[in-house]
């Protein structure tokens, strides 16, 4: 075991205040857009702000699979999403309960429900093939495609006086908002991964627990900064969006993309441990009577934490 380099503590301290500016300008700039847009802020979230912030798990599973080790995608894709709901939502509970209007989220959530179960169960076979990765890809397009024809909808029948007001000031510097904050959220995200990697590496954490839990928490750092911060501006529909929506792109383009680019060798179990913490923090977050109250973000906690046991116990 050696003492861990003193770059790699910058590295972890330097991400703190990366992340705090990037995700207040980032969420200011979402905010802004949905409105100028004239579609709902939950439909940007699921949508932009979800594909923005899981861009750490794109390119790790894009980097990976070109280096020949796409597994390392597929733990942090699926690690992610874990950390998404049991980690990031389950803090942010902690803060107080979360209205929710079941309506709005119900498609996006019955689709989350069934990613990870065909992720499973096209992994039986020891393998993620190209095929399988296409088949991946064909149904994000698909979702992609529902989503768009929903927010063109929205936006067709929205009434006139629903421009947004003068006070927001030019689309062009909404969206400098928007990509400057995503920016500082990408930067902040990956100074976490190489600090947290660096510092495992040095205490002799086995890799694959590095991918799974440490590398997956550095690249859901977007999400957790963008739902804190959702939480104190009350934006609420925009976190919760967020963290739905980069589980759907997690698990259907990241995971996608990793096979197609490179095969994939898994075990069921591997998967399905992943796959089955997914599950269970997904049905704890159905609201019960518009509400998810703040108990249910120990139970998430408690979740994640397995999750991180189980993945620990099985690498060794």
């Amino acid at each position: 075991m050696q003492i861990p380099r003193t770059v790699d503590l910058l590295l972890l301290l330097a991400a703190v205040p990366a992340a705090a500016l990037g995700g207040h300008a980032f969420l200011q700039g979402v905010v802004e857009v949905a409105a100028r847009l004239r579609v709902p802020r939950l439909l940007v979230a699921t949508t932009l702000a979800a594909f923005a912030t899981s861009c750490p798990e794109l390119t790790v599973s894009s980097l990976s699979a070109w280096a020949g080790r796409p597994g390392i995608g597929l733990g942090d894709a699926m690690g992610s999403n874990v950390v998404n709901l049991g980690l990031v939502l389950g803090s942010a509970l902690l803060f107080g309960p979360l209205a929710v209007d079941p309506r709005d989220i119900r498609r996006d959530w019955l689709l989350a429900l069934l990613v990870p179960v065909a992720t499973w169960l096209l992994s039986l076979d020891g393998v993620l093939s190209r095929g399988d990765g296409a088949l991946l890809l064909a149904g994000f397009s698909l979702w992609t495609a529902w989503l768009t024809r929903l927010a063109l909808r929205h936006r067709r029948l929205a009434p006139a006086d629903m421009a947004p007001p003068r006070a927001l000031g030019s689309a062009t510097a909404a969206w400098a908002r928007l990509l400057t904050g995503l920016a500082g959220l990408l930067v902040a995200g990956r100074l976490f991964v190489l600090g947290a990697s660096g510092i495992a590496t040095a205490l002799g954490v086995h890799a694959y627990v590095v991918g799974a839990t440490l590398v997956a928490a550095g690249t859901s750092l977007p999400e957790w900064v963008t739902v804190m911060l959702a939480r104190r501006q009350g934006h609420d529909d925009v976190g919760l969006g967020t963290l739905i929506g980069s589980n759907l792109f997690n698990g259907l383009a990241v995971v996608g993309l990793a096979a197609s680019l490179h095969p994939i060798r898994v075990t069921p179990r591997e998967v399905g441990v992943a796959a089955g913490f997914g599950l269970l923090t997904l049905l704890l977050v159905v609201p019960r009577h518009g509400l998810l109250p703040r108990h249910r973000g120990l139970a998430l906690l408690l979740a994640y934490a397995a999750f991180v046991v189980a993945t620990t116990l099985g690498a060794f």
